[in-house]
């Protein structure tokens, strides 16, 4: 390959810390940096399901695994209708994409969606920082002469991602009736037939961010899904005369949702409720729990939860920067599922409301299969109700 100029780029933190590296897909400048909260993802694959997940909306993602971007990436892959994050730190960018499925590079998806990549600096040593001093704020830009210290203060100036609310800017703005069914190599994601879908049991899902491969499971599980903005009234709500309710994963500080969360403990006790990740955080609000910041968040697709109930583990996908503190929840609240690095609460167990919620991702997009099988267990709830 003919070898292309570099154009320099840096990473500011706001504890003043500067890498310096080189940029890809689109560049920022010093008067309009990419700016976003730095966290890093220890997934090995499916970089291209991570940039579009939206509840990374906000954030400067950082893989631990080196060598980014030799897949390519496709139309198929996407989990939403962008990419999400504000900007991408990699150590070695791989500037051919060899794999079948492939239509462009990462550099080229990148630059299709206005986003900046930095590549070239020590991944590890920027990981062990945000791990020892917290995730915080940065700000890109590319250029020969790239003024740091303005890019210091611009994000000092963003302050930290409590009391953040990105929910607002990432929900759909009306509702729709998803579907698709889940996505299988050589067949892509069918759609199923409209009319039969009319008898199925009917699950109204909250859009605080939701993933695409979230929605085809559900409906793939064996139920009709109604998508609905993340702030809709209860009444709107009621209205679909809904079998159950999912609160789906998503951005930013969950304690600023209090408006969905006063929506969605009026339906405790009524219909099934299903939470993933802030669905989780926003269903453990509505029994009267609340949120801290973790220091530097949990986001990877090998993360170990334990199941109280049954002993079995499970290796997980994760994505979230905030934790429920479980001395804050009521004695009938079962907190069922644990993380095995650091003890968190995983997810709950309200069984006498017939609810229940994690806070990983059992959609595995990216990541292992293990604990999809909540998707069935939320379809029980609901035919059974």
């Amino acid at each position: 390959m003919p070898t292309q100029k570099k154009t320099p780029a840096v990473l500011a933190l706001s504890d003043g810390t500067l890498f310096r590296g080189y940029a890809f897909g689109a560049h920022a400048t010093t008067e309009a940096p990419c700016v976003g909260e730095v966290v890093f993802n220890t997934s090995m694959y499916g970089y291209q399901e991570i940039l579009s997940d939206p509840s990374y909306a906000g954030q400067i993602m950082t893989f631990t695994y080196p060598h980014i971007g030799n897949v390519g990436a496709n139309n198929e892959d996407e989990e939403g209708s962008k990419l999400f994050i504000e900007g991408l730190v990699i150590r070695d960018l791989s500037k051919v994409a060899s794999n079948f499925r492939s239509e462009r590079t990462l550099d080229e998806h990148l630059r299709m969606h206005n986003k900046m990549g930095l590549f070239g600096i020590d991944t590890r040593e920027l990981v062990t920082h945000l791990r020892t001093n917290g995730s915080q704020m940065g700000a890109m830009a590319a250029g020969e002469n790239i003024a740091v210290d303005t890019l210091v203060d611009v994000a000092r100036k963003n302050g930290s991602m409590l009391g953040k609310d990105y929910v607002s800017q990432v929900s759909c703005h009306a509702p729709y009736t998803w579907h698709e069914l889940p996505w299988h190599l050589g067949v892509g994601a069918l759609k199923t037939d409209v009319a039969a879908e009319a008898k199925l049991p009917h699950v109204v899902a909250l859009d605080c961010g939701i993933k695409w491969n979230i929605l085809r499971l559900l409906r793939g599980s064996g139920m009709r899904v109604t998508v609905l903005p993340a702030f809709s009234t209860a009444a709107e709500i009621q209205a679909l005369k809904p079998d159950g309710l999912f609160l789906s994963n998503g951005p930013g500080d969950p304690a600023t949702l209090g408006s969905i969360v006063e929506t969605v403990r009026a339906f405790i006790g009524v219909v099934p409720i299903f939470g993933i990740c802030l669905g989780h955080q926003i269903l453990s609000q509505a029994v009267g729990g609340s949120t801290y910041k973790l220091k530097f968040g949990h986001r990877g697709g090998n993360h170990p939860v334990k199941d109280l109930k049954t002993g079995k583990i499970e290796i997980t996908v994760q994505n979230h920067g905030f934790a429920v503190d479980p001395k804050s929840l009521p004695d009938w609240v079962y907190p069922r599922f644990i993380n095995l690095n650091d003890n968190t609460i995983e997810g709950l167990d309200l069984e006498e409301k017939k609810a229940f919620s994690i806070q990983y991702h059992p959609e595995s997009s990216p990541g292992p299969h293990d604990a999809q099988h909540h998707f069935n267990r939320f379809r029980d709830l609901v035919v059974g109700a």
